[in-house]
């Protein structure tokens, strides 16, 4: 039978920096596979459970913990070594009365950071995405693959406030002047600033907006920030 999705491994060489695993103890990882975030945008849950959180100490155990669906993921039993958990993704493990949310800080682009069992059934999404789809209907695609059918007010760049399992959007945060975002990759990732200005790009510049940052002011991509509103973020993501 041919392979499906590639392989199972990667050198640990080759791996992100941010999944924080040792060089050359080994010379394999479990890799990615195709699914709800990027290979270069997440962490195998297997990796999670035992370079991260640090919570068992092999990939045996690792498969022990998965297998027997002791691991949620925004609310559903994840089952696969190679899940991949990303931007914004919550992780609840069974029997620790642990939950985690996986969020940017000091110029690492994913860090889990402790959170109440209140907020485990909510999560920030960026709008990627938005089409018409059959009989008029409009089709949103959010940064961590899941789509939904919704006729909210809603543009590419905005950031919903999602209910999982569920997938039912709770708030809609504009991306718009005066707004406070999160940047999400670089040097900056995990930092928080306010929106200046909203540059709106051409065919060949992409659309940019002006930040102020620690008391002076940049100016990035806007696929690189997440609006979380004017005040408070209402989730913990710091």
């Amino acid at each position: 039978m041919v392979k499906i999705a590639g392989s199972k491994k990667l050198k640990r060489q080759m791996a992100p920096l941010f999944w924080g695993i040792t060089r050359k103890e080994k010379r394999f990882v479990v890799t990615v596979k195709p699914g709800t975030h990027g290979k270069n945008v997440s962490i195998p849950i297997s990796v999670f459970l035992r370079d991260t959180l640090k919570i068992v100490t092999s990939l045996r155990e690792a498969k022990s913990v998965i297998y027997s669906g002791k691991i949620k993921v925004d609310g559903v039993v994840r089952k696969s070594l190679h899940h991949g958990v990303g931007l914004m993704d919550v992780v609840e493990l069974e029997g620790s009365n642990k939950t985690y949310r996986l969020v940017p800080q000091n110029g690492t682009l994913l860090k889990p950071i402790e959170i109440d069992d209140a907020e485990k059934t909510k999560k920030f999404v960026l709008v990627k995405a938005k089409t018409t789809v059959k009989n008029g209907k409009t089709q949103l695609g959010f940064h961590d693959g899941n789509t939904l059918l919704d006729d909210t007010q809603v543009s590419v760049g905005d950031t919903c406030v999602l209910q999982t399992p569920e997938i039912k959007i709770l708030e809609i945060i504009k991306l718009e002047k005066g707004m406070n975002c999160l940047i999400i990759k670089g040097a900056n990732a995990g930092k928080i600033g306010k929106i200046d200005e909203i540059k709106e790009g051409t065919f060949s510049i992409p659309k940019s907006i002006d930040i102020t940052l620690d008391d002076r002011q940049i100016e990035i991509p806007a696929r690189l920030v997440m609006p979380i509103g004017k005040d408070e973020p209402g989730i913990k993501i710091r």
